[in-house]
Parts: structure tokens; C-alpha cells; sequence
């Protein structure tokens, strides 16, 4: 997958991967009153409302981009329904030709792990037959519970060609507290960026392992050292736009040849309607609005080439 990956954004010239990350006052009034009024002020109703919101903006941008990444918190928050909707999103998505990114930072040990990567990325036995849960092609994965809590998911990716990004450095602001913690003389980020490295080592792809990583838009000169320690690593950044991250930030994260890397915008692209740069789109043209988005980070991103 991770060699799909690569394609797509050669093919698209856009390391772009836009964050399906739906909260209901980001629909639409009418897709929202239309959904309340078949289903009543209920959770099926906030699913529908959010994957129909979804599926105008997937087919709006779905030329444009190589991958999708549907933060699942957004659709948890509505139980079973919202995670009806996260499921379709996915299939959609897969459908359209993108490569689908599960943001789910998942992380156990042992059994329970196995299970999160089954569920996610692999498939599990209901008698004769072999079922898949969500069926991502890439997941988030948590690091905090060390190798045991990684393998599973490497053995499984192993087996069914897709890929993880590990949580390295995330661009929140008190990340901080903990990964610039000095242990052994070098931050704590630098350490698991190493075990990264270590990890993918034996599940490569052509040029790129299936184990890649996340490291935040807003920490350059951090992003700069990790893509030294990691460079057969795909690092996905989140940051960009409403974060704070920039175009001219994210130079160091890329290698020469403007590969290993995939930069992440969710609000600035779902929500683009609601922007003054894009209000002359108006509510009922709110994906005509995340297209035009998509382009002009598109031309952003290629200026620092």
C-alpha cells in the first residue's frame, strides 16, 4: 500500500491528505434539516447528515488528492450511527480511488492490539468465512506502550501489504511535557523516531517501509532531525493551516525529490465555506469550496519546490 500510496501522489503532484474529521455544525443547514426531518433530532440522523456532507466533499476533491483521513473521535461521538457513517466514508473513499488513512491512534498490548490492527487493517474468522471490519489501508498508532504494542500491528501489515504512521512528534502544543523529555541524552521524540526506523526496517516497500510516521507541521527544525533519522520513513504532518503550520515549514520533512511526505488539512478544506476567503461559494456550494481549497494548497505546497 504504501508503494499505492507513493503512485498516487506522483500521479496527483499533490502530497495533499485532506482530514475527514465531520462535527455537525460543519453541515450544511439543509443537509442537517433534511436528515432531522426523516429521522428526527436522533444520532441516525447526525450519521446521515454527516456522510452525506462527506460524500459531497469526496466527490468534489476525489481527482485532486491521493488519500483521505477520517479522524473516527469525530464519528464515535454519535455511537453507533456515526460509526455506520465512518465505515462509509471509508468504503466510499476506497471506491473514489483514495487511499484511505484510519486516524484512530490506537495502542495496546498482546491480544488486545491484535485485535485494534484485525479490526482496522486485517480481517478476522466468523466460521468459514473471513470478514473485514473497517478495512483501512493505513492506521494511526500509538508508540507509548513500546514494542509490544507495535508489533501486532506490523505483523498484520506484514500480511496484508498496508501501513501504519507511528506517533513521533504531534503538533499539539503541550506535546512537549512528554516528547521532549531528554532520556539517554537525545528527546524522547528523536528515541522513537529511531525505533520507527528499527520497525520498518523488515517490511519495506520499493523505496518507502509500510511503517511510517507522524510529526507535526508546527515543529520544522524538529520535523528537519526525524527526517535524517527516518529515511525510508513516509511521514504524514498534520499542522498545516488552522494549526498554524506553513508551506515554508514543512521543507525539511520532505526528501529531495519532494516525496516522503503527506501533509494533512481537515478544517481548512471541510470548512472552507466558512471562511472569508471562500464565502462567495455560499453554504449550498460548500464542496465547490473545498475544491478550490484543495487547489490552492495544492499551489502553496508546490511553491516550496
Amino acid at each position: 500500500m504504501i508503494n499505492q500510496l507513493v503512485d498516487k501522489i506522483k500521479k496527483t503532484q499533490a502530497p495533499i491528505v485532506v482530514g475527514l474529521d465531520p462535527m455537525i455544525d460543519y453541515v450544511p443547514k439543509k443537509i442537517l434539516e433534511k436528515a432531522i426531518k426523516e429521522q428526527g433530532e436522533t444520532l441516525e440522523a447526525a450519521g446521515t447528515a454527516i456522510w452525506e456532507y462527506n460524500k459531497g466533499i469526496i466527490d468534489a476533491v476525489s481527482d485532486l488528492i491521493p488519500a483521505v483521513k477520517p479522524q473516527i473521535a469525530m464519528y464515535e461521538q454519535f455511537g453507533i450511527p456515526g460509526l455506520t457513517a465512518f465505515k462509509k466514508t471509508v468504503d466510499y473513499c476506497k471506491e473514489k480511488g483514495l487511499v484511505v488513512i484510519g486516524d484512530v491512534k490506537r495502542g495496546d498490548i498482546g491480544s488486545t492490539s491484535t485485535a485494534y490492527a484485525n479490526g482496522h487493517l486485517g480481517s478476522v474468522q466468523v466460521g468459514s468465512a473471513v470478514c473485514r471490519g473497517f478495512d483501512e489501508d493505513f492506521i494511526t498508532v500509538n508508540p507509548y506502550l513500546g514494542t509490544d504494542g507495535v508489533k501486532p500491528f506490523v505483523d498484520v501489515c506484514k500480511q496484508e501489504k498496508k501501513g501504519i504512521f507511528v506517533l513521533v512528534k504531534t503538533s499539539n502544543p503541550s506535546s512537549g511535557e512528554f516528547q521532549d523529555k531528554m532520556v539517554d541524552g537525545k528527546p524522547l521524540y528523536e528515541l522513537v523516531g529511531e525505533y520507527v526506523a528499527k520497525w520498518g526496517e523488515d517490511c519495506m516497500g520499493d523505496a518507502y517501509s509500510y511503517v511510517g510516521a507522524v510529526v507535526g507541521a508546527t515543529y520544522p527544525e524538529m520535523g528537519k532531525v526525524l527526517r535524517k533519522i527516518m529515511p525510508k520513513t513516509y511521514i504524514l504532518v498534520p499542522g498545516y493551516g488552522a494549526q498554524g503550520g506553513t508551506a515554508k515549514d514543512l521543507r525539511p520533512y520532505f526528501d529531495e525529490d519532494g516525496l516522503g511526505a503527506i501533509v494533512n488539512s481537515s478544517r481548512g478544506i471541510i470548512c472552507a465555506y466558512k471562511q472569508e476567503k471562500y464565502r462567495s461559494f455560499g453554504e449550498d456550494n460548500y464542496a465547490d469550496a473545498s475544491r478550490q481549497a484543495v487547489l490552492d494548497m495544492k499551489e502553496d505546497l508546490a511553491s516550496i519546490f
